[in-house]
């Protein structure tokens, strides 16, 4: 009988050591390189690196991160190439940087001129069939779209007053490429391309006159209105969706539990980055005017010129298939909310 409980023991012993061994062997480590064009010193920079901290508390460890802050290993604009081709795993920018490689690019990046709020922009992109039109084009480079994180409509910064659409006229500004630099040649104004990096350097030295660069708050941790004293807020022009999207190859393989986590987690960065923004941006204008910084607000007939001219483009620019599938998208959801006809 005691051999006979020996046995049984050992043999649950065993059974025991065996499951916790597989259980270990199971724990899968994912190991990801990540670059943003924020500043580790702005609030999105700030929110990035939470971002982070979520994935890897969440996964207990078994999703590790090694960031990239500032674009410091390749350019704003090569990043998406960088992760699709293995020098990095994911890409934390936006898709506007890729409108030279497809115009559709524009239309996940910075539609302009379409939605009002963070929130009904997000709003398509989970429950107005924007990841389901916009999965194909992200797979066609080989890449796998995570999700966005909106901080809502940008200011400008300038070094003179920017109040109506006359007052673009030759104003030479720091552009992100794509569709914006047509809206604002018809506009009048001269927009020139430029590396997000790049934009203090050419403020300061007055290569430009302004900058779309992001919104007051980051242009505030950028220290943009150190160098120019004039912006324009609320902002109505540009409210880039900033994505995460991951090396398609290197997404597939992760553990399903990862790839839950990392989707996850971005809804949730989404949200709080709405809701971040909406408080620093109020109290960077208030910081703004105590400084000497003049804040314009725009006129509605003001604001109906722009919205016109940005609409009148999009099909100028959607000369793709999956780029006309996108603006289709976003004009049947902005339809439904009642900001398009």
């Amino acid at each position: 009988m005691r051999k006979t409980l020996k046995k049984l023991c050992l043999a649950a012993s065993a059974a025991a050591l065996a499951v916790g061994m597989a259980s270990v062997a199971s724990a899968a480590t994912t190991k990801l390189r990540i670059q943003t064009h924020y500043a580790p010193e702005t609030v999105s920079g700030k929110l990035a690196a939470q971002y982070i901290e979520d994935i890897q508390t969440m996964s207990n460890g078994e999703i590790e991160v090694e960031m990239f802050y500032s674009s410091s290993v390749v350019k704003s604009v090569e990043t998406f190439d960088a992760a699709s081709t293995g020098i990095l795993d994911c890409d934390m920018t936006g898709g506007g940087y890729q409108t030279g490689k497809n115009p559709a690019f524009q239309f996940v990046g910075d539609i302009m001129g379409g939605y009002d709020t963070p929130y009904q922009q997000l709003s398509w992109l989970y429950f107005g069939g924007g990841i389901e039109a916009a999965k194909p084009l992200y797979n066609k480079y080989g890449m796998e779209l995570i999700g966005w994180w909106v901080y809502g409509q940008e200011s400008f910064a300038s070094s003179k007053p920017i109040t109506k659409v006359d007052d673009f006229k030759d104003w030479k500004f720091r552009s992100p490429p794509g569709m914006e630099t047509k809206i604002f040649e018809k506009l009048g104004a001269k927009p020139i391309v430029m590396d997000f990096t790049e934009i203090f350097t050419a403020l300061e030295s007055g290569i430009i006159d302004g900058a779309d660069a992001s919104g007051l708050a980051n242009n505030v941790g950028l220290g943009l209105y150190d160098i120019v004293k004039y912006a324009n807020f609320p902002g109505f022009h540009s409210m880039p969706s900033d994505h995460l999207a991951c090396n398609k190859d290197v997404f597939d393989a992760m553990p399903a539990s990862h790839q839950r986590i990392m989707k996850v987690a971005m809804e949730a960065l989404a949200l709080r980055t709405a809701l971040t923004f909406e408080k620093k941006n109020a109290e960077a204008a208030a910081q703004l005017k105590e400084q000497g910084v003049t804040l314009s607000q725009w006129a509605p007939e003001e604001l109906a010129k722009f919205r016109a001219a940005a609409q009148a483009t999009w099909p100028e620019f959607a000369s793709t298939p999956e780029a006309k599938d996108l603006v289709e998208a976003h004009l049947s959801y902005l339809r439904q909310l009642g900001l398009a006809k």
